[in-house]
């Protein structure tokens, strides 16, 4: 059995280019993808963000001349090719995926309807949020813990480049330490730069636990997903090194509170549509 049964994994832009600076690096995208088709093959309901730092990044743009409202929205528009690749590896891998955007562009993706997409998740398909929150100056971190909020997940999965957090950094400074466990006032505090303060806020008020892993590193989302086993780091609201078993035994979505309504069964009548 799973130990968790629905969950939101956000993934950087940047691990989709595996080796590379930019772009999308097909074998990274095709082996992450394979990792996903096992956890959803375990039975856990798993909805997704994904980022679009391999293609655009606002800040960057702006180096350019081009604004930062302008710079963003093109951002938005690399999560969206970001998602129709992993839309299409994860199908042709036999998982039903849907893509929903920020940002409306029918042709290629449904909008953002939160109760179409925990329609889909009900139905047993994964779902891909693109675009962020389809508004400027807002990360993709940050839209990732609002629709781990509006989906009722038990844990948000932040899949990244390195191991997990460490008390400083392991690139400039060879004794970082790997934290296995810290609170979100200690990760807000001490701003890691593993996500920025709006996601880390969000989180900390709607209590959804933050487990920071290696995603390139192989068979880690199935053994921390599928297998319980302690991986990377989690960020939680209670006291710093309390068991992640702890941390999560208090929020699982029947006892955690959901501000921001009924995350549970969405009834047909409610939902005409069953795509």
């Amino acid at each position: 059995m799973p130990r968790y049964e629905r969950v939101l994994l956000k993934l950087s832009g940047e691990v989709l280019a595996g080796d590379k600076n930019f772009g999308l690096d097909c074998e990274t995208v095709r082996r992450i993808g394979e990792e996903i088709a096992t956890v959803h093959g375990a039975g856990v309901s798993l909805s997704m963000v994904v980022g679009g730092g391999n293609m655009f990044r606002g800040r960057e743009m702006e180096k350019l001349g081009i604004e930062r409202v302008q710079a963003d929205h093109m951002g938005m528009l690399g999560t969206v090719v970001n998602a129709l690749a992993l839309q299409d590896v994860l199908e042709q891998l036999g998982v039903p995926t849907r893509v929903q955007t920020a940002i409306e562009m029918r042709p290629v993706a449904e909008p953002y309807i939160r109760r179409r997409a925990l329609r889909h998740l009900e139905k047993g398909r994964v779902v891909i949020f693109a675009a962020g929150t389809g508004s400027p100056c807002l990360s993709t971190d940050t839209a990732a813990a609002l629709r781990a909020a509006e989906m009722g997940v038990q844990c948000m999965v932040k899949g990244t480049k390195v191991d997990g957090i460490y008390d400083t950094d392991p690139r400039t400074d060879t004794s970082a330490r790997l934290l296995p466990s810290v609170t979100y006032r200690e990760a807000l505090t001490r701003n890691f730069q593993v996500m920025d303060i709006s996601a880390f806020s969000l989180c900390m008020d709607n209590k959804i636990p933050i487990l920071v892993i290696n995603i390139l590193k192989q068979g880690n989302l199935v053994a921390m997903l599928v297998k319980g086993e302690r991986i990377g780091t989690i960020v939680h609201d209670g006291e710093s090194g309390r068991d992640d078993g702890q941390a999560l035994a208090t929020v699982t979505p029947s006892s955690r509170p959901d501000e921001c309504g009924s995350h549970g069964a969405v009834m047909k009548e409610d939902l005409k549509e069953d795509l």
